[in-house]
């Protein structure tokens, strides 16, 4: 007596069974179909901003080593403000440098830079300027980074919800 099992009986067809991606995708649940589509976005998108921060910070560095070797020249604080308040500020550290020299030309013209405490208060008031400056500067270069944390812990566990249903 024969104990062979054909694949006919077993698997009602002869036809091998197609493991390829786009039919697995096919063959799933729309819940899975929704998770699937769901994860792949959120990678494309967190992939677009990893690479523009990527940019963005590339361009920072070399912005910010530039005007370091303009600040640290030797030339004249005043003239670098002017060229840089004409063509607008391109970069983060230009940016606080062109807050800090308008709050010191706005108090040296008020005159509010006489003796001891005049100093002291015009320090106090260009530090502020400079960590107001500072802040927003940040936020502009962090934009964006609270979603790839999120979508960096969520996604595992969107991923296994997808895997379980």
């Amino acid at each position: 007596m024969d104990r062979t099992v054909s694949a006919v009986q077993l698997g009602g067809s002869s036809a091998a069974a197609d493991l390829s991606l786009w039919a697995l995708f096919l063959q799933a649940d729309w819940i899975v179909k929704a998770v699937m589509l769901m994860l792949i976005l959120a990678s494309f998108w967190s992939w677009a901003i990893i690479f523009d921060k990527i940019m963005k910070i590339r361009k920072v560095i070399a912005d910010t080593d530039k005007f370091e070797s303009d600040f640290w020249s030797g030339g004249s604080l005043d003239a670098l403000y002017d060229r840089l308040s004409v063509a607008g500020p391109q970069h983060p550290m230009a940016v606080i440098f062109l807050a800090a020299m308008r709050e010191w030309r706005r108090s040296t013209e008020r005159g509010l830079v006489r003796g001891k405490q005049g100093l002291g208060s015009l320090q106090v008031r260009i530090g502020q300027v400079m960590r107001v400056s500072i802040d927003r500067e940040m936020d502009r270069i962090e934009r964006y980074l609270g979603f790839l944390a999120s979508v960096g812990s969520v996604s595992p566990f969107v991923g296994l919800f997808g895997t379980v249903w």
